[in-house]
């Protein structure tokens, strides 16, 4: 007898797996058993509005839009009591060292929070073995232009799958798609404090969710010398921390938006995160930050 098929969606809530959820409430793909969001607790304003506005447009085809999440990323980060999942914040050492800290926080608040949730929809929540032969199916939304991000899963209970790339759609497509049923204002999904985020996107923060850019300005100052368990344990930052490239406060940035800039960049999806955005990423993490 064959075991029935579970399909679920990775929703970022952002341009690409908004389309993917698009298509399949418009009968374009197969339906989804679930679309799951790992909410960080980070996202902007207009990033939980757009979300609010796919789960009504996925009741109407009868699709749950589940919302899971490993805790707050920018509370944990300042919890002394808490583990740090480091961010890839840019850091400057105490002799003008630049580099960035490794990234572990796709991981720990979107990736194994989504496993854990298709796990528990399988019937075999961690630490019980998943029988061999049950396999979830998660679609992804990577475009053509992102063909480079898109791997199989590393558990054998799930298979990725990429209906974008099975279309040859890229993202101007899926922005075209978007704008054609009415959601031409979907946002990019990325933390409040996401450091992969470009200047464009800094400005745009600023003007749009002003709140967002005052969070993200207070995050950054409360960040510069570490962690706060790091640091309440007496394990100091050789350095320092900051969220944008320039390496220094966030506030005294100016933010270059020339019309070069490119202002619609790929979002922070769970396997769709930014590579590393300077070639200077693989240097010293300065400390025991991240350990």
């Amino acid at each position: 007898m064959t075991a029935p098929t579970h399909r679920y969606l990775s929703l970022g809530a952002g341009v690409q797996s908004s389309t993917v959820l698009l298509l399949a409430v418009r009968g374009e793909i197969p339906t989804f058993d679930a679309a799951i969001f790992a909410d960080t607790g980070w996202e902007p304003t207009p990033v939980y509005a757009h979300l609010r506005r796919l789960e009504r447009l996925a009741a109407r085809a009868g699709i749950p839009v589940v919302r899971v999440s490993a805790g707050n990323i920018r509370h944990d980060a300042l919890d002394p009591a808490h583990r740090f999942a480091s961010m890839p914040l840019f850091t400057l050492g105490p002799d003008g060292e630049r580099g960035m800290a490794r990234r572990q926080c796709t991981s720990e608040y979107k990736i194994k929070p989504i496993k854990a949730e298709v796990r528990r929809r399988l019937g075999y929540p961690h630490p019980a073995r998943v029988p061999s032969g049950l396999v979830a199916q998660m679609a992804i939304g990577i475009s053509l232009d992102e063909i480079g991000r898109a791997r199989d899963a590393d558990v054998a209970y799930m298979r990725n799958v990429f209906p974008l790339l099975d279309f040859g759609w890229r993202r101007e497509d899926c922005l075209a798609y978007l704008t054609e049923h009415g959601l031409a204002d979907t946002p990019r999904s990325a933390c409040v404090g996401c450091p992969y985020r470009i200047d464009t996107e800094w400005a745009r923060l600023r003007r749009d969710d002003p709140h967002g850019w005052a969070d993200a300005v207070a995050f950054d100052a409360a960040i510069r010398h570490g962690s706060a368990r790091a640091n309440a344990a007496g394990q100091p930052l050789r350095g320092q921390f900051f969220l944008h490239r320039q390496r220094i406060p966030l506030d005294q940035v100016t933010l270059r938006t020339t019309p070069e800039t490119r202002a619609d960049v790929p979002g922070c999806g769970p396997w769709t995160c930014p590579h590393p955005v300077e070639s200077d990423v693989a240097a010293a993490t300065m400390g025991r930050e991240v350990a």
